[in-house]
């Protein structure tokens, strides 16, 4: 038995301005405890770390993306955002890679610390342009339902200016996961994104249902995202042409 585990999840997307526009789809993502990749590895057969199989994990997708160690990378960014690593335990929601390929435009790192309390998020943010930035969050108090904001600080869709804010609803996981970011431009609602699923044991029989479901998922996410920009394109909404380039950005919000 290891704490990392599946969710089979739904993900939605609604757009209100300056024209509707919305899209759902079937996912599964893994709930990975970092500290247990090798032991996951081992047991489970279609699950293999930092090498080729039918779905795998590896580090250069995530943190640095240089292949070294995601888990000191979260730990140097905790200290500087002071807050303690001693016995901390870190898990990633995360799409996997899928016969070699993923793309993941959110990945969320949950801190625990040795009480098994919630201390810290870091929302990882990817673009299609091969660019990331990170938010860092420090969590006080013990309210089941996460809820901070904070400035829009990197461009994702060509569709979307950076004079935004995002306010993020998050629910700690258990036998339910739910991320709900709402985006706004000035004050009025522009987007609507959420992620939602259900917990699901990691062991080979589960890992193989939730891809027997979604077999081709990580090319159809990044497929799904081209075609939808597509449509946006063909309603007439501005496209927004990328002022600055990043390669991994991170700040840490209030």
């Amino acid at each position: 038995m290891t704490s990392s585990s599946i969710y089979n999840c739904t993900v939605v997307h609604k757009r209100f301005i300056p024209k509707e526009h919305h899209f759902k789809y079937d996912v599964f993502a893994l709930f990975l405890d970092l500290s247990e990749l090798s032991n996951i590895e081992k047991n489970i057969h279609l699950f293999s770390y930092n090498k080729f199989n039918l779905i795998s994990f590896h580090d250069s997708d995530h943190g640095p993306r240089d292949g070294s160690s995601v888990i000191d990378w979260v730990k140097k960014n905790l200290i500087e955002n002071k807050i303690d690593t001693e016995n901390i335990k870190i898990k990633l929601l995360c799409y996997p890679r899928i016969f070699g390929y993923v793309f993941n435009p959110l990945s969320v790192f949950y801190i625990y610390n040795a009480d098994e309390k919630l201390i810290s998020i870091l929302y990882e943010v990817k673009n299609t342009f091969g660019e990331q930035h990170t938010y860092v969050f420090k969590i006080e108090g013990d309210e089941n339902l996460l809820q901070h904001n904070c400035e829009k600080k990197f461009h994702v869709s060509p569709f979307i200016e950076m004079e935004c804010k995002y306010f993020f609803r998050v629910l700690k996981p258990s036998e339910k996961i739910s991320i709900i970011i709402d985006q706004y431009k000035k004050n009025e609602k522009l987007l609507y994104a959420s992620q939602v699923g259900k917990k699901t044991e990691l062991n080979n029989k589960e890992l193989f249902k939730s891809y027997i479901k979604n077999p081709m998922m990580t090319f159809k996410i990044i497929i799904a995202i081209h075609f939808e920009a597509f449509k946006l394109w063909m309603k007439g909404i501005k496209f927004i042409k990328k002022k600055l380039k990043i390669k991994n950005n991170l700040t840490f919000e209030n």
